[in-house]
């Protein structure tokens, strides 16, 4: 193989140096070199999870990996046979990052710092020789007859051999005609992960409060979120709400982010369930004040908000709760409905569905199915996660597939 090999990422983000260090230890003699359009490097990766950084899941299942993910589901089942969660871990440790995994599966450095993560990938980078040239954004790639690339930007251009794009998510499609223009068609990017506004609700009152264990339904449609539902200034976030701003992305946009969704406070607890359990509340506890003795794993705050919201005098006993009253309640538990007029964006989380359409895109080698020698990893593709570390294996695994195979 050619020591004069000369492989350029355009883009100094996870994908990029997953990417760049990949195609380094595939190739060591090829000239590998990472083009940031910034000041800095892997800002992303500094700022995610809260600055702790979930580096991927704990599923090892590669068909049931793939399901978290909203776009990209089919494409990344077969990706993950090359390089999958298992590998992500074995990946970090050899490099002595040590990992822990919490209960519900997330992954992140036993450090509880990012930085632990950004060290890992500088020392990788210092040790193979990888260039890293801040303040280079390109704008163009010219093919070149004889197989090479020219990348140009308004003041420069850049001789390679391969190119590898990792510029990550864009929120205009604006940002991908570049691509564009060499072939690809693009699919109109839209926000994925955000949570939802609700600037009429006074449920808003409440925040900070979370509930476990919740189900939401956007109504009207099929879509279900389930987890921990957190009420904030603004609305509503956690990630029962995550996942239904991820799976509903294209909807939501399509209805400009107006919306109502249906909450069951609860859980999946069904109605002939919830009028036993409200019944035997009655019949054992019939003298108890309702707001005292709420029978469901709800904070009591949230308890008497939905009381008063129902009408129910939070002085009254069980025993002096009417039917009407317990229809009402019943229907509010399991179906609360509240409007939705807008999003936030998650924490400094940006994720962006869309992006360069998979289908002219080599599965086994991220290459173009258009332009042999230039290939793609990250977000700048249509792929997006839930949230809990599926967007950061996504980044992986695209660039360490990118890597070996522009490497070769």
């Amino acid at each position: 193989m050619s020591k004069e090999l000369r492989i350029s990422i355009i883009g100094g983000g996870a994908a990029g140096f997953f990417a760049a260090i990949s195609a380094k230890q595939h190739n060591p003699n090829a000239h590998v070199q990472i083009l940031e359009k910034t000041s800095h490097v892997l800002a992303k990766v500094k700022i995610s999870g809260g600055g702790r950084c979930n580096v991927c899941h704990a599923e090892f299942n590669n068909r049931k990996l793939a399901e978290h993910y909203p776009r990209g589901e089919k494409f990344l089942k077969k990706a993950f046979e090359q390089f999958d969660a298992a590998s992500t871990m074995e990946w970090f440790e050899k490099r002595l990052v040590a990992l822990t995994t919490y209960p519900d599966g997330c992954v992140f450095p036993l450090s509880n710092t990012s930085q632990s993560i950004i060290d890992c990938f500088m020392r990788e980078a210092k040790k193979l020789d990888i260039e890293i040239l801040l303040h280079h954004g390109i704008d163009s790639i010219t093919r070149q007859e004889s197989g090479g690339f020219v990348l140009g930007s308004k003041d420069k251009t850049i001789n390679t051999d391969r190119v590898i794009v990792t510029t990550g998510g864009q929120p205009k499609l604006t940002g991908l005609h570049w691509l564009e223009a060499l072939g690809h068609p693009i699919v109109p990017p839209f926000p994925s992960l955000f949570t939802f506004n609700m600037p009429d609700e006074p449920i808003k009152e409440f925040m900070g409060l979370v509930v476990e264990k919740a189900t939401v339904r956007i109504e009207g449609q099929k879509l279900l979120g389930k987890g921990p539902l957190l009420i904030t200034h603004w609305g509503m976030s956690g990630p029962a709400i995550l996942q239904l701003s991820a799976w509903g992305a294209r909807m939501l946009a399509e209805v400009n982010y107006q919306f109502s969704i249906l909450v069951n406070w609860l859980d999946e607890t069904k109605e002939s369930e919830l009028r036993e359990k409200l019944e035997n509340t009655k019949k054992i506890h019939g003298g108890k004040m309702i707001s005292n003795h709420g029978p469901f794993p709800i904070p009591s705050r949230l308890w008497n908000f939905l009381l008063t919201k129902n009408e129910i005098n939070l002085n009254s006993r069980w025993n002096e709760v009417n039917p009407k009253q317990i229809n009402k309640l019943v229907n509010t538990l399991l179906n609360d409905r509240y409007q939705v007029q807008g999003k936030t964006t998650f924490k400094e989380e940006f994720v962006t569905a869309g992006g360069l359409d998979l289908s002219e895109i080599h599965v086994q080698s991220m290459e173009s199915k258009q332009v042999p020698g230039l290939f793609f990893a990250g977000e700048i593709m249509d792929i997006d996660g839930i949230t809990g570390g599926f967007n950061f294996q996504a980044a992986w695994t695209t660039g360490f597939i990118a890597g070996k195979c522009a490497a070769q």
